[in-house]
């Protein structure tokens, strides 16, 4: 009889050892982090307006949508000078971009440690196989491939949950990138606006 799915599951799981918790807790921990943040840039409209809209919106910011309406009405709001502009931007990366950064330094963390733990589980498998060979003469066979199977099992956890966990990052990285490029066209984008109306009023008085 072929076994299922689920008795292989549970069989791998218990031949793990008691690490295999905190390894499932801490995936459970990057990966909810992780796909949050990777589903927070699709929040706002940041990512998904092209350059010739951009530009539209920059000059007719009545038309502008979402997240991006809010930042030009932000920007833009009693603002007199280039120089006005460029600090209101300034603010509006500080408020996103250090944040990200600050979970982006957590998620890699986390994903660096299950490794390391795995690497543990391997050591406390090997440290129980001394330990019964020491103590059961007649099992010998069984403890060897019980305290490899846990040793084994817990590092290929740990490497199953860090591969993918570092790709999760990788694209969170290139969305964050994405989101500071788009902060810096409508920045540059406003500021050359700005000044064309400076000069065109100066040209008119």
């Amino acid at each position: 009889m072929e076994e299922s799915f689920a008795e292989a599951f549970m069989r791998i799981w218990s031949g793990g050892g008691t690490l295999m918790y905190p390894l499932a807790i801490l995936a459970l921990f990057i990966y909810f982090t992780g796909f949050e943040l990777y589903f927070h840039f699709g929040k706002g409209n940041y990512l998904k307006v092209k350059y010739e809209m951009l530009v539209d919106w920059i000059k007719n910011p009545s038309k502008a949508q979402g997240e991006i309406a809010k930042v030009l009405h932000y920007c833009y709001k009693d603002a007199e000078s280039v120089s006005d502009l460029q600090n209101r931007f300034a603010e509006v990366r500080s408020a996103h971009i250090p944040r990200i950064d600050r979970r982006i330094r957590f998620l890699s963390i986390l994903i660096s440690v299950s490794p390391l733990m795995g690497l543990l589980g391997t050591v406390m498998g090997m440290l129980a196989t001394f330990d019964g060979l020491t103590k059961n003469v007649g099992r010998t066979i069984d403890l060897i491939a019980g305290g490899i199977s846990e040793a084994l099992i817990t590092t290929q956890t740990g490497l199953m949950i860090a591969i993918p966990g570092y790709v999760l990052v990788y694209l969170v990285i290139r969305r964050r990138n994405l989101l500071d490029q788009m902060i810096t066209r409508m920045e540059s984008l406003s500021m050359q606006e700005m000044e064309q109306q400076m000069e065109g009023g100066s040209a008119h008085g």
